[in-house]
């Protein structure tokens, strides 16, 4: 194992037996046909399990909304870029000529989609309970920050309260355009409810986002409570 990889065994918690699976957990699609898109799939749902677990065990009298939006908090892409970053994940990436000069090696959804390829790959060759100790090592931070009752909802989820508590239908969103490039996409989202003659649109580099900036400005022409 080289030097890096030594690093990189040392921040996970976890030594590879299998080189190979872990290269393939390191490699972007842009390298190549081998690459983590596989691992990511599955480390995506490992990685929700885990944080649920720990986020039920840890927190024993919140509810299951809470749970969920503390889970959907630790989980997003903004918050694994971070910790990929703490454990320098970017400097072991294998990436095409493109993605390393378009600086792909420190973009949240690469890092993102990375460290759940890596998870998915320890939880292949490890199983659940090495998995869960990796997790509960890279989210120690993260997870000891939570403060039960201050994370507030977000504008799709006010939103939608809003108009529930009110009788009218939940909001639709449909996608008007998408530019930019694969590897830096930018997405265009019309946001519609019945209480508003027009759509309400809302941009951002994934559809969710996107999604997300068109409920919020809906829900401050609505005046929605961010205490659902």
């Amino acid at each position: 194992m080289s030097p890096t990889r030594r690093e990189l065994a040392l921040a996970l918690g976890y030594t590879f037996g299998d080189e190979t699976l872990l290269t393939r957990a390191l490699t972007h699609r842009s390298r190549g046909s081998v690459n983590y898109e596989r691992l990511e799939f599955l480390g995506d749902s490992v990685l929700n399990f885990l944080v649920a677990d720990l986020l039920y065990d840890r927190f024993t009298t919140l509810p299951e909304g809470d749970l969920t939006r503390w889970r959907a908090s630790l989980v997003r892409q903004e918050t694994l870029a971070a910790v990929a970053r703490a454990i320098q994940l970017g400097d072991y990436l294998e990436l095409g000529s493109g993605e390393l000069k378009s600086g792909g090696f420190d973009r949240d959804s690469i890092l993102a989609d990375a460290l759940e390829a890596v998870l998915g790959a320890i939880y292949k060759e490890a199983g659940m309970d090495m998995a869960r100790a990796v997790v509960l090592k890279l989210f120690t931070d993260a997870l000891a920050a939570i403060q039960p009752g201050s994370l507030q909802k977000d504008p799709k989820t006010r939103l939608q309260e809003h108009l529930q508590r009110h009788s009218q239908p939940i909001p639709t969103y449909d996608v008007v355009s998408i530019g930019g490039e694969a590897h830096a996409q930018h997405f265009v989202v019309a946001c519609r409810v019945i209480l508003l003659p027009e759509a309400i649109h809302g941009e951002g580099n994934s559809r969710r986002g996107a999604e997300q900036a068109a409920a919020a400005r809906v829900c401050e022409l609505l005046r929605c409570d961010s205490n659902g």
